[in-house]
C-alpha cells in the first residue's frame, strides 16, 4: 500500500462548507446592481476563481466594461453582502465535519487553502473550527489564486512539508488544476459544477466515510499517473 500522507489540505467553499449557494446570491445581486442578469453559465465560471479574475470573468460576461473603479466597488460589494450572509448558519457538505475530524483523530497536519480573502474566510473559520487547521491560506495571501499552484506550495511550505507530502481535497476545476500543478494527490468532490476526470485524480461523490485509506490511495494514483507520464 502507499505511504500514508504527512497532511491534506482541505479548499473551503464547496468542499467544506455548502457556501456556494452564499456567493451565488451575492454576485447575482451585484449584476442587478449594472442592470443586469446573470446567466448560470458566467455564474458557472466563476466558481474557484480567485477575486479580481473571478470580477473580469462577471463583468466581461455581463458586457459591462471591467474599469479599475467598477472592479473596486464590486469587490466591496460582495464583501458586505457576503458577511452579511455568512453571519448567518453555513451549512456544511456531507460529510465534511466528520472527514476533518477522522483527519486530525490520525495525527495528520490539516491547511484551508481557500480563494477567498482572509477577511470573509474567518467566517468560514468560524463555522469549521479552528482547530481542524494548523495554517490556513487565503487568495488574497499570494500573488495569483487558483488555478495557480502558488496557493498550495504556500500551504504545504508553511506546514514543513513538500506538495507531494498532501492530499488536497476539492470541488471545482480551478481547484483541481491548482491542487494537481503544484504535485499535490488529489480528491475531487464536486459540488455546483462538474469537475473534469482528468488522470490522477481521485472522485467521490461526498466526504462520507472518507478514510486514511481513502487519502493513501488517492497518493498511489497520484503516484502511478506521474510514473506512467515519465516513462
Amino acid at each position: 500500500m502507499s505511504a500514508r500522507p504527512a497532511a491534506v489540505l482541505w479548499d473551503m467553499d464547496g468542499t467544506l462548507l455548502d457556501s456556494e449557494k452564499l456567493w451565488d446570491i451575492a454576485v447575482r445581486e451585484l449584476a442587478r446592481e449594472h442592470g443586469r442578469e446573470l446567466t448560470d453559465e458566467i455564474r458557472h465560471a466563476l466558481i474557484g476563481a480567485a477575486g479580481p479574475n473571478a470580477l473580469r470573468i462577471l463583468f466581461d460576461g455581463i458586457g459591462v466594461p471591467a474599469t479599475p473603479e467598477v472592479i473596486a466597488a464590486a469587490g466591496d460589494f460582495l464583501e458586505e453582502r457576503v458577511t452579511e450572509l455568512m453571519l448567518g448558519p453555513i451549512p456544511w457538505r456531507p460529510g465534511a465535519k466528520d472527514a476533518l475530524a477522522m483527519v486530525r483523530e490520525a495525527g495528520l497536519r490539516c491547511a484551508l487553502v481557500t480563494n477567498t480573502k482572509r477577511s470573509l474566510a474567518e467566517y468560514g473559520l468560524d463555522t469549521l473550527g479552528r482547530d481542524f487547521f494548523d495554517i490556513s491560506v487565503c487568495g488574497d495571501e499570494v500573488a495569483h489564486g487558483k488555478p495557480d499552484p502558488a496557493i498550495y506550495r504556500r500551504a504545504a511550505e508553511l506546514l514543513g512539508l513538500a506538495p507531494g507530502d498532501c492530499v488536497a481535497v476539492e470541488d471545482s476545476p480551478t481547484g483541481a488544476l491548482a491542487a494537481q500543478g503544484a504535485g499535490c494527490a488529489l480528491i475531487v468532490v464536486p459540488c455546483e459544477i462538474a469537475v473534469p476526470e482528468v488522470p490522477g485524480r481521485v472522485f467521490r461523490e461526498t466526504l462520507v466515510g472518507l478514510s486514511v485509506d481513502d487519502l493513501r490511495a488517492a497518493t498511489a494514483v497520484r503516484d502511478e499517473h506521474l510514473g506512467g507520464a515519465a516513462r
